[in-house]
């Protein structure tokens, strides 16, 4: 093997538990880890919803404008150093939001975390489970979208007991400290960015010959972006990222319409997981045997009905069917927008083409907290304008059902 030291045992399984834990671990900069800080935000830096809602979407964009820079980095100096020196970010990221005094540099932080956090960290380790597998890959994303759902929701959780036990500046540092300690030594001593590194091929096949060659063609970002298949999939990442965003984003104060209070609203999150999982697994599962179209339609199905559900909040079972419809159109739709890049484009610029995808996905998750505030502060309810969101996953649907074949 020309020198390349061989491991029998297939590493691609022990990569994808560690890849569980460090995107587990970018929860305080995704949605769900933000939703619980809003409410004191508001309260302690005395603004409003609107101008908490607006910092979120000014540093979520200008955090997407980071990640096709990422996406090419991890390409070229690979999975292992990039995971290394986005945790030390991150937790750099996470330490300056518990300092945070006013609006400017609350749009500051948010822009290190989302940036850091539920960019770059969720799109690095999606990426070192990629190149692990190939005929299984869906099944692999299918388990991690699941493994990771069940980790984050007790993120909530965890950081409102921190709040009201200590302080919502303490559960920031606590937060930072963990990621330190966490996905550094996992990044450092744990990931090995391909199996070719140790002489191993993708799914644990046997290995003939000196070079491990891809087993299909490998599309460059730009020859990606030129086709359908790529915009569909953003189409529908975007969607999901949009609207999901914005309902847990407000989910303390939507669900308090319904007439939760601030903890039974957070634990809420916790049935969304149930639907995440189911949801993860089953498209997983799917992804390696069925056209891609399918499961992109049924992502978009799945979001509307949660999106349509958010008028009828009026029973302790509503709000259950809807956290769980709403968790299993996140699972999806995660599912779906890593498992079929590489399965249409190929891996060699795999983290290229999927960090364009997190920059469009993370974008739009800026626009649906902000759009939503300024709905509710001029309307006062939620539901109309959800109801008149439901359009938006309905043209991806129609969009996804005249998508071609998924080899070229």
């Amino acid at each position: 093997m020309s020198g390349r030291t061989v491991h029998a045992k297939f590493a691609g399984w022990r990569i994808l538990a560690l890849a569980i834990v460090t995107a587990a671990m970018s929860v305080p900069g995704q949605t769900l880890g933000v939703s619980v800080f809003v409410e004191s935000f508001i309260t302690d830096l005395s603004l409003s919803r609107d101008a908490v809602s607006l910092a979120y979407l000014v540093g979520t964009l200008l955090g997407a404008l980071g990640m096709p820079f990422v996406g090419r980095a991890i390409d070229r100096i690979g999975v292992r150093t990039a995971m290394t020196w986005i945790g030390a970010g991150f937790g750099i990221g996470l330490a300056f939001m518990g300092g945070v005094q006013g609006f400017v540099s609350l749009a500051i932080g948010y822009g290190m975390i989302r940036f850091l956090g539920q960019g770059s960290l969720s799109l690095v380790s999606t990426v070192a489970v990629t190149h692990w597998f190939d005929r299984r890959r869906g099944l692999a994303l299918g388990i991690m979208a699941t493994a990771v759902s069940a980790l984050m929701a007790l993120g909530p959780i965890a950081l409102n007991t921190i709040i009201e036990g200590f302080s919502w500046r303490i559960a920031w540092v606590v937060s930072a400290v963990a990621v330190w300690l966490i996905v550094i030594p996992i990044a450092r001593f744990g990931i090995i960015d391909k199996p070719a590194s140790i002489g191993q091929l993708p799914d644990g096949g046997p290995v003939s010959g000196d070079l491990v060659q891809p087993l299909r063609k490998s599309y460059t970002r730009s020859e990606a972006i030129r086709t359908r298949r790529l915009w569909v999939i953003l189409a529908a990442s975007g969607a999901a990222g949009m609207l999901s965003t914005a309902l847990n984003f407000h989910q303390i104060s939507l669900l308090g319409e319904a007439g939760l209070t601030a903890g039974e609203a957070a634990l809420m999150f916790a049935p969304q997981v149930i639907g995440s999982s189911l949801a993860g697994l089953a498209f997983g599962a799917l992804a390696d045997r069925v056209h891609g179209r399918w499961l992109i339609m049924a992502a978009m199905a799945l979001l509307g009905s949660a999106l349509l559900m958010v008028n009828t909040l009026e029973s302790t079972g509503d709000i259950l069917l809807y956290a769980v419809l709403l968790g299993a159109a996140g699972g999806a739709s995660r599912t779906v927008s890593s498992a079929l890049p590489p399965r249409w484009f190929g891996t060699e610029h795999i983290g290229a083409i999927q960090g364009f995808g997190t920059f469009t996905n993370v974008a739009s998750t800026a626009i649906g907290p902000f759009g939503l505030s300024v709905v509710f502060g001029i309307t006062g309810a939620y539901g109309p304008a959800l109801t008149l969101a439901a359009i938006v996953p309905l043209v991806v649907f129609v969009a996804a059902v005249f998508t071609k074949a998924d080899e070229t």
